[in-house]
């Protein structure tokens, strides 16, 4: 089993404003990853459904969240976490948006920490310098790391524009804080929850849906453009393989397994 997996949520990260911002960390991790820039996220293409779409391996229709606001599931299914933890996987979230909560059911999780920051223009610093600091520390098996701030200054300022491009940079310096302090057999996901136009989203725009996913670390091809369709469903799947667990059977996503170098 993986001993040391990071998932890193950038929230509202456009693929195209990786080329152009100013975000070394964020294009040093994409080449020695396997990656692409044309993820698809799902619909609505908002916050709080996308994450439990990620977590759950299944589209808004099936866990019925299609809004900013929770409801509990008519249907309950299984998450990554609570399979990971029944697994014997220790888990860890690092987040600062508190409606996350929610991605998981109670007594799943090994450490949480939650610091509502995510409209604060140096939010994320906060949850970087915990999740850096308890990581190798402590070294739970699986941690999730979200970013939120890139969302609320794309709300304020416009997608693409230059409030908005600059908050990129202001994260990837904290992005390569946090990826610093990792050991060096850690495996990284890393991918956005969606896009944006304007000063919103939740559209069908290719702008909205569009998403960056790559994963880089041992055993995982390096700088490899991946060529088949990925959604973010994949990204549970994905991650199970990576913990050396079976994907639940009623998740929708598939393990990419083009990832992967040949043993």
């Amino acid at each position: 089993m993986t001993q040391n997996v990071v998932f890193i949520l950038i929230d509202g990260l456009r693929p195209d404003a990786i080329a152009k911002a100013d975000c070394p960390n964020l294009r040093a991790l994409m080449a020695r990853s396997a990656y692409t820039l044309c993820a698809r996220s799902v619909m609505p293409s908002i916050t709080l459904p996308c994450h439990m779409s990620i977590f759950h391996s299944v589209p808004p229709e099936r866990h019925g969240i299609v809004s900013n606001t929770w409801v509990p599931m008519a249907r309950p299914l299984p998450g990554l976490i609570e399979v990971a933890n029944a697994n014997g996987v220790r888990c860890a979230h690092f987040y600062n948006w508190e409606p996350l909560r929610n991605v998981n059911t109670p007594e799943n999780l090994w450490m949480s920490f939650c610091n509502d920051t995510s409209k604060m223009i140096d939010g994320d610093a906060i949850t970087v310098e915990v999740a850096a600091s308890m990581i190798p520390r402590f070294k739970p098996q699986f941690s999730f790391v979200y970013l939120g701030t890139v969302d609320t200054m794309g709300h304020v300022f416009g997608w693409m524009n230059d409030g908005y491009m600059q908050q990129i940079a202001r994260v990837d310096v904290e992005l390569g804080k946090l990826l610093a302090a990792l050991p060096a057999d850690t495996h990284i996901v890393l991918q956005s929850d969606h896009g944006g136009h304007d000063r919103t989203h939740g559209t069908e725009m290719p702008e909205d849906m569009l998403i960056p996913w790559m994963a880089a670390g041992p055993g995982i091809k390096s700088g490899v453009a991946l060529q088949s369709p990925i959604s973010l469903l994949d990204t549970a799947p994905t991650i199970a393989r990576l913990l050396g667990f079976k994907p639940h059977p009623q998740w929708e996503g598939r393990v990419v397994d083009e990832i992967f170098s040949a043993s």
